[in-house]
């Protein structure tokens, strides 16, 4: 199952009543990565009062994860508006951060809300993304001969040989989309090269 992610960082600002919110988006794979680029963000805005934000990890579909947080803001102003944005957005293994630098006029709990998320709706709106694919992995044994044909498939098919042993034949541990095994699978069968797929 493939889904789109964040291809490179990006960083809005989004401005109200002299408020100045910084929003940031980038692919996180994980939590660590998430809070290291929280951490990130913090060092270069230390001056700034609140760095809100959430994480949406794996399918958006069926997130492995998600979190957020509202730094200091009141309760239920940033991380779940933030949060919001991304569960309607379809797009995993993504961190935003809204940094905000108050100017001077109170926003009220309300302004709040819709600061935060138009921050992070910005942020998404001009996101570009990349598909990511979930690769199967599979054991193919070859004769020698055979090895330059199966690596040729496997990235013409977008796949990745990760490793290969050299015995009376070759065994390839190949990861590969899941719409590929099919094609791979065939033209492997037809040349008499082996290919098992773990259970």
């Amino acid at each position: 199952m493939s889904y789109p992610v964040p291809d490179t960082p990006l960083e809005v600002l989004y401005e109200i009543k002299k408020s100045k919110f910084f929003a940031f988006a980038a692919c996180t794979p994980d939590r660590e990565t998430a809070m290291q680029y929280l951490a990130a963000k913090r060092a270069e805005y230390p001056d700034a009062r609140h760095h809100c934000w959430a994480y949406l990890l794996g399918n958006p579909h069926s997130p492995i994860s998600a979190a957020m947080s509202d730094d200091g803001e009141p309760s239920g102003t940033a991380g779940k508006p933030i949060l919001n944005v991304l569960q309607h957005k379809g797009v995993g293994d993504i961190t935003i951060i809204v940094t905000r630098y108050f100017g001077g006029i109170k926003l009220g709990a309300g302004g709040l809300v819709r600061a935060y998320s138009s921050a992070a709706q910005q942020v998404m709106e001009n996101l570009s993304l990349k598909e990511q694919v979930t690769l199967s992995k599979l054991l193919v044994k070859a004769d020698f001969k055979h090895e330059q044909f199966v690596r040729h498939i496997v990235t013409e098919q977008q796949g990745i040989v990760e490793e290969c042993k050299y015995t009376e034949k070759v065994s390839m541990q190949i990861a590969l989309p899941a719409p590929a095994i099919e094609t791979l699978t065939q033209l492997c069968v037809s040349q008499g090269i082996q290919v098992i797929q773990p259970d």
